[in-house]
């Protein structure tokens, strides 16, 4: 997956914003029954947010690199 490939809503979150959404999904999952429908969708939407939070840390990762 790319980063372009990542919704924009997604891509602007900070780290903090996405690890918490990413935290209120695996919980959402974990406790309810959800139609196969609303599964993938949440699941991509997972799958978005920790690309995100991996090109976050790659990003510093780099940064941190050039110093």
């Amino acid at each position: 997956m790319k980063i372009e490939n990542i919704p924009a809503d997604i891509k602007s979150k900070s780290l903090k914003e996405a690890r918490d959404e990413i935290n209120e999904i695996l919980i959402k999952l974990e406790r309810e029954n959800l139609d196969i429908n609303n599964i993938e969708q949440v699941y991509k939407r997972l799958i978005n947010l920790n690309k995100h939070v991996e090109n976050l840390f790659k990003k510093r990762s780099n940064e941190i690199s050039n110093l």
